[in-house]
């Protein structure tokens, strides 16, 4: 079971604000209490889909995401970005795979603030493992989801192939040792599985 007070801590003493919630709903409530009357853009993510959090924030914000019609150049001009990760280690470190890469480099400049939701599922006990998990565990699974051509989508064994494919989804890997200057950064933490 991760140890969510250590890793509050360390992401804290890294420049990061937190919140922990015990239910995805509790989270998105308090996300909608946050954001309201602004511009707001979402990186591909199972775990906000599945918040429900687009269709309320689109209630009282505007938002973009280029799953519901938006390009991904939309979400350059929001105020605030919301996002997941594919791994964070008890230590602190958040770890991104992209594809397209517009999700990890819209996370790392351009907004007011960016807020990191992750389930209770993507949290490992340090760098190694967490870094295993976003390329083993949540890369294929999204390739899956994708219907990629690619060994991880398509074999036996969920795992990375580093495959040559160019329908792979893993052309670049963000670790996030602090959080970046310029912007606001919060990880919101709720005690559920979401997203891979």
């Amino acid at each position: 079971m991760a140890n969510i007070d250590l890793l509050r801590k360390n992401l804290e003493a890294k420049g990061y604000t937190t919140s922990h919630f015990a239910t995805a709903k509790e989270a998105a409530d308090y996300l909608n209490s946050q954001l309201d009357g602004t511009t707001v853009a979402f990186g591909g993510s199972t775990t906000l889909a599945d918040m429900g959090l687009y269709e309320s924030l689109s209630e009282h914000n505007t938002v973009f995401w280029h799953w519901k019609g938006n390009t991904p150049a939309d979400a350059a001009q929001a105020e605030y970005y919301l996002a997941s990760v594919n791994g964070v280690s008890e230590n602190g470190e958040l770890i991104n795979i992209d594809g397209v890469c517009n999700r990890v480099s819209e996370t790392l400049f351009g907004h007011k603030k960016v807020y990191f939701v992750i389930g209770a599922n993507k949290i490992a006990p340090d760098y190694d493992a967490a870094l295993f998990r976003a390329r083993n565990t949540a890369a294929p699974l999204n390739a899956r989801r994708l219907n990629k051509n690619t060994p991880c989508a398509t074999g036996n064994e969920i795992k990375c192939y580093d495959c040559k494919s160019p329908d792979r989804v893993c052309h670049a890997l963000t670790v996030l040792w602090t959080a970046p200057g310029g912007a606001a950064y919060e990880v919101v933490i709720v005690d559920e599985t979401l997203g891979y």
